[in-house]
């Protein structure tokens, strides 16, 4: 019965679901899928003053809504015999401080640390009702006025808006202009010009983040619904293309900041830029995850991040085995020997590897001689290799050379088998066979190390556990292979026609 299609279909749905979940890991938890990747935070705080009146005191607080383009790392505030919580109101969140007596001048604070994800698309939920607008006179003639000149020229809300815009800024202004600007600001005239059109605008208050800054006020924006999403606008200048660095702190009602109880009320804002590794900010926010290798201690970390090379250094020995043809002293001895590389660099790992090994093998000839069983021989190779171990450490501690103390680092009964096969090998098929399998089993160790020690191979197996998955069906696939080796692409050469 064919077996291939369960078969390749079995692989497929090994990669497919490995690499899907690897990215939706990414996208979730903003893991980055390169090393080193750094990620634009901002330190905002906002500090409160007021005075009390002595009694009960309720200090309100707006906080920035989620939106996209933003992520909110860490937040926290500083006020000492407040209570302090955060609540969740319909349209966004607020800080809340009280004190049951509170007198004299007050000073609170707000912190909030930011994240920058490079998406500066404002995405916040759609507008739920138009309110209508009533004007008195003689504004309502100036509003009527107004828009018979600019719609006939207008296509949709961000073309209108844009007019409008332009109408409200022209010198000399128009009568209708001069007069509605006498009793509304820029921004609040456009927001009622607009929802008299039908047209969903707000005005919001935005912060304008710039690195250094101190006692900052917010800035009076103008936001606009085109159909799909909300379009920051500038009173004067028109459409903001780029707002990665404009942070939407309050929209709708009600304002940034309340107090109750208190008199002479306002609110700063202080800010700093900095830079941080988004592989550590996108490990905080995966800490929540039951199943994650973040969850582990950190020297429990430090061992997974070897055991999750394993399988690269695995699939290195499957790809050179099966369609290379390299023969090797043990299976996957190569890849205990690179792994022992990623701790004593590769050029001292060698020099020890070569060392110990010739060493066991003049003392494993004369083993031979004394007719030991095959447990007993191993045993003792086991103890002379801990004791030229010891001895190389001590030789080279003495001698300065620091390197030479990395060897402990070895396997040591791998080391001890690898004698063990090695002598049996040259007792069986001479001492050629050794040298071919001897140097075959290094260059594959000096291979899988190569792959193994790049730091995005290291990153993305630890940080991606999913992509084993992918690894497994490759090594499926290979396993499957049945057809010549490159190596014996030259010995059966004779048999071309």
């Amino acid at each position: 019965m064919n077996q291939s299609g369960p078969f390749l279909f079995m692989v497929l749905l090994l990669a497919v679901a490995g690499a899907g979940a690897a990215t939706f890991r990414h996208h979730t938890y903003s893991i980055p899928w390169m090393p080193g990747t750094e990620t634009q935070i901002w330190q905002v705080e906002a500090r409160i003053q007021f005075t009390a009146d002595g009694g009960a005191s309720q200090v309100y607080l707006s906080l920035p809504p989620n939106q996209k383009g933003f992520a909110v790392v860490n937040e926290s505030a500083a006020s000492s015999g407040w209570g302090f919580s955060i609540e969740q109101g319909e349209e966004q969140r607020r800080a809340h401080w009280t004190q049951r007596e509170a007198l004299g001048r007050q000073v609170l604070f707000y912190k909030l640390d930011i994240a920058v994800s490079g998406d500066d698309t404002w995405s916040m939920a759609p507008p739920q009702t138009t309110p209508t607008m009533i004007w008195d006179e003689p504004y309502q003639t100036a509003v009527s006025h107004l828009l018979d000149t600019v719609m006939p020229i207008t296509a949709d809300a961000h073309t209108l808006t844009t007019q409008l815009i332009q109408t409200l800024g022209r010198t000399p202004a128009d009568q209708n202009v001069t007069l509605l600007a006498s009793a509304y600001s820029r921004v609040d005239l456009l927001t009622r010009v607009l929802q008299t059109a039908q047209i969903p605008a707000r005005s919001v208050q935005v912060l304008v983040l710039e690195d250094g800054r101190r006692r900052q006020g917010l800035t009076e924006y103008l936001q606009v619904w085109n159909g799909e999403s909300w379009q920051l606008y500038h009173a004067t200048d028109g459409e903001v293309s780029g707002a990665d660095n404009l942070l939407l702190w309050q929209a709708g009602t009600p304002g940034v900041l309340e107090v109750l109880g208190g008199t002479s009320s306002r609110v700063s804002f202080s800010i700093i830029g900095q830079t941080r590794s988004a592989l550590l900010l996108a490990q905080e926010e995966a800490n929540d995850l039951a199943l994650s290798l973040y969850n582990l201690p950190i020297a429990e970390q430090s061992m997974f991040k070897l055991i999750m090379l394993l399988p690269v250094g695995a699939l290195v020995v499957v790809l050179l085995r099966v369609l290379i043809g390299i023969r090797t002293s043990g299976t996957f001895m190569p890849v205990l020997i690179a792994l022992a590389f990623l701790q004593t660099e590769l050029v001292p790992g060698l020099a020890s590897f070569i060392i110990v090994v010739a060493i066991g093998l003049l003392i494993r000839t004369y083993l031979s001689a004394l007719n030991l069983l095959l447990v007993a021989r191993i045993a003792t190779l086991v103890v002379i290799v801990i004791m030229i171990i010891s001895i190389f450490s001590i030789v080279s501690y003495r001698l300065g050379l620091i390197q030479g103390l990395t060897i402990t680092f070895f396997p040591m009964i791998i080391l001890a088998w690898t004698i063990e096969r090695m002598s049996i090998t040259w007792e069986e098929e001479g001492p050629r066979e050794v040298f071919i399998q001897g140097g075959g089993s290094l260059f594959v160790a000096v291979l899988a190390f190569l792959l193994m020690d790049l730091s995005v191979v290291e990153h993305l197996a630890f940080n991606f556990p999913e992509l084993h998955l992918v690894l497994l069906a490759v090594m499926l696939l290979v396993g499957r292979y049945t057809g010549y080796r490159l190596l014996e692409l030259k010995r059966f050469g004779a048999f071309k026609t």
